[in-house]
């Protein structure tokens, strides 16, 4: 209880920190297995669906075993069927097409299907409400309860109405405590409660530290008869260097709608890059600019993703709780998919504690999870994000298809088992070592700035409230950062929330302009000192991506 403010509390069985894939997945598998058993969702979101993003083509296995009739539900989440398969490689004039067969069977997209994770998401809050699951939207989870012996009792969440400078507003209201035997984070990547519950238990002792990638996301409305329904298309290659890893996607869905995409790995090397003009830049690419042409950009997203695979993993419960979904790692780095294990871990988990309900921990979870069908997905794909790191493009990226096909064929890597080097924020190099990036302005047609981008992203939050993104030390981005790597924040940030401004005596200020963070934390894993840490805002505050 806090000592100072007074807090109602809710008491239930299970409380989930959450309403993406892995937390609504939970939900509606301990309502489908246990009825009576009590379950809150909340979501930091103005509704479920709201903060989730993804390319996405999705991989329906986890899907079909969730929800066995979503098929023939007339309010199914996803329509459009891969149909047509494309691979290429960029130099900056030219697209060269790669095979489908130089490429492992476990990399095909057949029977999967283009969408967006909005509507999925959205399509599970329904299915989980239904059966009495309470989802409390706008509602972010702050804090962990713990008991005496030090287990997890739940959460707390945030208070509403608190001024900048830390007084209560008229309509201050204090956050409650949501009190449960089994608290599970389903927070997605870089998670803030997940990262405490890592950083507290010592989680990732074994695992070491999680890898993470930017992804960047554009809705296209093209004229008639250009888009293809079914059709993808990923490339690798320019605009990017060959040691900075990444990758396009380009999706073609309904309505002469087309979704562009661009990944970038948060392990490159060079301060001067920025992922969101790479992605700009990408579109400039004569096969992309002849696609977009006469076409209008309708939407605009950003978030991290866990890059670390198998051997990233942390260990998945403490007492009293769990990780799930993308909280977790459990994204398939190649394939570019998370969704479907999301899903899995969420159902893997609900069954742990159907089980036995009054577990300290779930070791069931814990411990079944490589055995699982969520554990092969990932062991067979393990090596190829650390060679890609290692050795770049072309090299990495011919050893981490070999890897695959050995492991295909033979069941076994030549490699064993691949470490990574080192985390993100450790990767930057100092300015005077590399040859700094200079991109071109925005023509406001093709290519666009970041405030622009952030206002299609439907990014609001509550006037007046502190700032959510903390720094531990405010003389690190001036004192250190901007000298040696030129303060990399302000362009790897991908909706302009940081910059370097001057005072009218000519001295340099570091801006935080919080009210345009799209919350994909980028900053909180980049940052060089990892002097940035992202907190929840108020809730309710963020992107509106349901739909995207």
């Amino acid at each position: 209880m806090d000592e100072v403010t007074q807090r109602d509390h809710v008491t239930c069985d299970v409380v989930i920190v959450g309403a993406g894939p892995a937390g609504l997945a939970a939900a509606i598998r301990l309502k489908q297995r246990a009825a009576d058993i009590s379950v809150i969702v909340v979501e930091k979101g103005a509704e479920p669906g709201a903060h989730s993003l993804s390319g996405m083509v999705m991989d329906p296995s986890a899907l079909d075993t969730l929800v066995p009739d979503w098929r023939s539900d007339p309010d199914r989440p996803l329509t459009i069927e891969v149909t047509q398969d494309h691979f290429a490689f960029l130099t900056s004039g030219r697209a060269i097409p790669l095979p489908e067969k130089l490429f492992p069977p476990l990399m095909s997209n057949k029977g999967c299907f283009i969408g967006s994770l909005g509507t999925v998401v959205t399509y599970l809050a329904k299915k989980a409400e239904d059966l009495g699951v309470d989802i409390y939207p706008a509602i972010a989870a702050t804090e962990l309860l713990f008991d005496a012996a030090g287990r997890v009792t739940g959460i707390v969440t945030g208070d509403m109405g608190v001024n900048k400078d830390g007084t209560h507003s008229k309509n201050y209201t204090p956050g409650m405590e949501l009190r449960a035997r089994h608290t599970l984070l389903a927070e997605g990547a870089r998670g803030s409660l997940s990262k405490i519950a890592i950083a507290h238990f010592g989680l990732d002792a074994q695992s070491g530290f999680q890898k993470f990638g930017t992804g960047l996301k554009e809705v296209w409305e093209l004229p008639p008869g250009r888009v293809v329904p079914g059709r993808i298309a990923h490339t690798l290659g320019w605009p990017l260097d060959r040691k900075t890893g990444g990758g396009s996607f380009v999706y073609h869905g309904q309505g002469n709608l087309l979704t562009v995409g661009f990944v970038v790995h948060l392990d490159y090397q060079n301060p001067t890059l920025s992922p969101f003009d790479e992605f700009q830049r990408f579109k400039t690419h004569p096969s992309m600019r002849a696609l977009l042409d006469g076409g209008r950009r309708i939407a605009y997203g950003a978030r991290a993703l866990t890059e670390g695979g198998w051997q990233a993993v942390p260990r998945l419960t403490f007492p009293g709780g769990a990780l799930i979904g993308c909280a977790a790692g459990f994204m398939n780095v190649p394939r570019i998919k998370g969704s479907h294990n999301a899903i899995a871990s969420g159902m893997q988990v609900a069954d742990a504690i159907v089980a036995d309900p009054d577990a300290v921990e779930l070791t069931a979870w814990r411990d079944g999870w490589q055995d699982s069908p969520i554990g092969r997905d990932l062991f067979a794909v393990r090596n190829v994000k650390p060679l890609w790191s290692r050795h770049g493009l072309p090299t990495g990226v011919a050893l981490g298809a070999a890897d695959m096909w050995c492991h295909t064929l033979f069941g076994k890597s030549p490699f064993g088992t691949l470490r990574h080097d080192k985390p993100d924020w450790a990767s930057l190099r100092p300015l005077a070592e590399v040859t700094p990036i200079t991109y071109p302005k925005p023509d406001h047609v093709l290519t666009f700035d970041r405030l622009s981008s952030v206002f299609l992203s439907g990014t609001t939050h509550a006037e007046n409230q502190p700032c959510h993104l903390k720094l531990a030390d405010p003389a690190v981005p001036l004192a250190r950062n901007l000298p040696l790597y030129g303060e990399p924040a302000r362009l790897y940030c991908p909706a302009g929330v940081y910059e370097i401004a001057k005072l009218p005596d000519g001295t340099d200020s570091f801006v935080i302009n919080a009210q345009n963070c799209v919350h994909c934390k980028t900053c909180d894993i980049k940052d060089p000192d990892q002097n940035i840490t992202w907190t929840p805002p108020e809730g309710g505050g963020g992107p509106i991506y349901a739909g995207m």
